[in-house]
């Protein structure tokens, strides 16, 4: 049966690319991805996947809006401040495609229920801020043999990379990466950040997302991606397994 024809209108710049055609579309269509994290790099982020159409997305945001979060968080708007982000996500991105579904988690992940959080999804994106959060997905990506998608920023500076150790030996967990957290965490309450950042960021996260669910391009998978806005630069370098590494 062919998809209908709003389908492919709505889709159609998608659809002439020979990388994702009527059938990528359709994968799309019926992909499920968990973004965690509905702040700088998660508005951007669902934005963009919701816009190209990926059929399930779940979003697990324990905070409301603040007018601090309106220059970098654009999917909300001044009328949202105090409501609950997934609540007012998830609003927004029906209005934007009414033919996907928005799953709300109200809450923050954690160690206790980052596994049955995961469960079910392809892809899970990181936009969180802090580092138990981060080794708490990693662990429960790894247990479920997910792949997740990587990204922090702050100041004028993004990093970005893709975890999925479980397709090869040789490849990283986050822990490989960052063996343990450093004692002080920098925030972007703290630090600042240029706004247009989270918009790049996140664009680029929903980019890798969309090639892993599609099986096209060459994922961040092995590489740290960095960014730096006031030179406009990227730089590549590759991130190793850690032998002493316990957690693979």
């Amino acid at each position: 049966m062919s998809p209908p024809a709003d389908f492919l209108r709505r889709y159609a710049r998608h659809i002439v690319l020979p990388d994702i055609g009527e059938a990528g579309q359709e994968k799309l269509a019926t992909a499920k991805v968990l973004a965690v994290g509905a702040g700088g790099l998660g508005a951007s982020c669902l934005m963009s996947l919701a816009a190209s159409g990926v059929g399930q997305i779940g979003i697990v945001e324990p905070d409301h809006v603040e007018l601090s979060n309106l220059p970098r968080q654009t999917l909300y708007e001044t009328a949202d401040i105090g409501r609950k982000k997934a609540e007012a996500a998830r609003d927004r991105l029906e209005e934007m495609n009414p033919d996907i579904r928005i799953d709300t988690h109200p809450g923050r992940l954690d160690e206790g229920n980052a596994e049955a959080l995961i469960a079910g999804y392809d892809v899970v994106v990181d936009g969180t801020d802090n580092f138990a959060s981060r080794y708490a997905i990693n662990d429960a990506c790894l247990r479920a043999k997910t792949p997740w998608v990587h990204a922090a920023m702050i100041g004028f500076t993004a990093h970005f990379s893709t975890f999925a150790p479980h397709l090869d030996v040789a490849l990283p967990c986050y822990r490989c990466y960052v063996p343990e957290a450093p004692e002080r965490e920098r925030s972007c309450a703290q630090e600042g950040i240029i706004s247009p950042l989270a918009g790049i960021a996140g664009s680029l996260q929903a980019l890798e997302t969309i090639k892993l669910l599609l099986g096209i391009g060459t994922p961040l998978i092995g590489t740290l991606l960095r960014f730096d806005a006031l030179t406009s630069e990227f730089h590549r370098s590759s991130l190793k397994r850690d032998p002493a590494c316990k957690h693979h």
